[in-house]
């Protein structure tokens, strides 16, 4: 399973509309940034309360990435 598979997989859990979930990984020198598009009135349930589940969910991509040696991973969800 590749990170964006893993992602996609946990989002598509948390919202109302799984088919509008997006996920686009730039790669950059040293590091990949995962970009999170998800569909209109999901962006608060990624986010979650206090920002929770997208902490949670960040934290496990820096983990992942970390452990199998790769470049440094950031998440960011795109605000549409």
């Amino acid at each position: 399973m590749t990170m964006e598979e893993f992602i996609l997989t946990v989002v598509k859990k948390l919202v109302d509309k799984p088919d509008e979930v997006k996920i686009n990984a730039v790669e950059t020198e040293k590091r990949i940034i995962y970009e999170l598009t998800v569909g209109e009135g999901d962006y608060g349930k990624v986010i979650g309360k206090g920002g929770k589940n997208i902490s949670a969910l960040r934290s496990l991509v820096f983990a992942i990435n970390a452990k199998e040696g790769g470049k440094r991973a950031r998440l960011d969800v795109i605000d549409q």
